[in-house]
């Protein structure tokens, strides 16, 4: 999985941290949460505690996005075979189907042939009618992935908003609550053009708290957002955005445009929502190998966020608290995280939040103390790496470390120093992992 894995595991201790991360983003693959979650006794589906009964439908349709939406299709296919009729799913990580179209996009910011593929989405909600099992794959990225401009608002509209957005610092709710309110399909829409077809969403969670509403700006989930929340964040982070946007936004806080529709919105009689795996499930399966290994674990949070850099001097202080005091456990131990953090980027350089994480770490590094971190899809920020591994060794020169964070250009510093780790797609996206080894 880890394609410079060679280069890494120069050490057990490393090796400890690649095998954790292979082992977290495997288990939150699509191919085993699918299998785990669905099965097809006769003609009934059963997901979770639901059960359908496929005699009552004269189709069964997929539909979706987001980086793992095509694994998802493939999956379903392998469970249902020929009683998928049709479907199409908008990715940025393609996978071999035989029902199911599959359409690629770019991620993390949207693209024209992501706009073209989404249409066609659209267009298989709205042809679904009440004899029709939709099921739709949502995972991490379909927020960029099914982009689906509102109104007078253009691609190019939703691309420097979400580039600005993304600079920002703000968290993935506030980000999402202005993009759904740029969207015909995020916040609910989806549902509502599917209905009154029976909906069943698939979904990999890459959301701290598998917020609904959140996840891939939930397009199958009742949004809570306003265009007034959507206009409030702009203001809070003083984001500039196109004239499209922001009069897109006041009008509809002024009640010229329909809100997203809400919990109580008759679209969401005929839809439930499943989330087959989420950041527990790469921790858990982490924690597994670290535990195989002779190392005491602790689990920190799923849901970590905030500032990269903060996180990171957190995480190094509890590794140093082991060190020093063999509290809250003993070396040899594993320390585990989840959850996103975000960068507020300031300069112009390459990276991402992983990668900062790292690099931030590695300046606080003791010798017993290794650290790794990943974005579980395999790309952290806008590059190819899925973020970075680094131990005390990394940083010879703290003024360099100190600059490549202070213009975020941390990919070209881990770089000279073997410190990235590159992963490709992996099929997958349940946020972020984090593994730091205290020998």
């Amino acid at each position: 999985m880890i394609e410079n894995r060679d280069r890494l595991a120069t050490t057990d201790a490393r090796d400890t941290a690649l095998s954790c991360i292979e082992a977290g983003i495997e288990a939150g693959h699509p191919r085993r949460v699918i299998r785990d979650a669905l099965s097809l006794e006769g003609d009934t589906l059963r997901i979770a505690d639901a059960a359908y009964d496929l005699t009552r439908y004269d189709e069964v349709v997929v539909i979706g996005g987001g980086n793992a939406a095509a694994h998802v299709a493939a999956a379903l296919e392998e469970v249902l075979e020929n009683r998928i009729d049709r479907g199409v799913v908008v990715t940025d990580d393609p996978a071999e189907t035989d029902r199911v179209t599959v359409n690629e996009g770019d991620h993390p910011v949207p693209s024209e042939r992501a706009v073209e593929g989404t249409r066609e989405v659209l267009a298989a909600a709205d042809a679904a009618d009440e004899r029709t099992l939709v099921l739709a794959a949502i995972t991490g990225g379909g927020s960029a992935l099914m982009p689906a401009p509102a109104g007078d608002v253009s691609l190019e509209d939703l691309q420097a908003t979400t580039n600005a957005l993304l600079e920002s610092g703000a968290d993935i709710h506030e980000i999402n609550a202005v993009r759904k309110h740029c969207s015909a399909l995020k916040g609910g829409q989806l549902a509502r053009r599917a209905a009154p077809a029976t909906v069943v969403s698939l979904i990999l969670s890459d959301v701290v708290g598998n917020d609904l509403s959140v996840i891939a700006s939930g397009p199958m989930a009742p949004d809570e957002s306003t265009f007034a929340d959507a206009l409030a964040v702009l203001e809070r982070y003083e984001i500039e955005v196109p004239a499209a946007v922001s009069d897109r936004l006041e009008a509809g806080t002024a009640g010229e445009y329909p809100e997203t529709p809400g919990p109580d919105d008759p679209a969401f009689e005929t839809v439930s929502n499943h989330i087959v795996a989420d950041g527990m499930t790469v921790l858990e399966a982490a924690r597994d190998v670290a535990v195989e290994r002779g190392y005491e674990t602790l689990v920190l949070s799923s849901r970590i966020r905030g500032e990269a850099r903060d996180a990171a001097t957190m995480h190094v202080a509890v590794a140093e608290e082991m060190v020093a005091t063999e509290t809250p456990v003993s070396p040899p131990a594993v320390i585990l995280s989840g959850g996103e953090t975000t960068v507020t980027v300031i300069g112009d350089g390459e990276g991402g939040p992983n990668q900062e994480f790292a690099t931030s770490a590695a300046l606080e590094l003791e010798d017993r103390i290794t650290v790794a971190a990943v974005d579980t899809d395999g790309i952290d920020g806008a590059t190819d790496a899925a973020g970075a591994l680094v131990d005390a060794t990394t940083v010879e020169d703290r003024e360099t470390a100190r600059a490549a964070l202070a213009t975020n250009d941390v990919y070209p510093y881990l770089d000279e120093r073997d410190g990235l780790i590159v992963t490709g797609p992996s099929g997958t996206n349940l946020n972020d992992l984090r593994v730091l080894v205290v020998d």
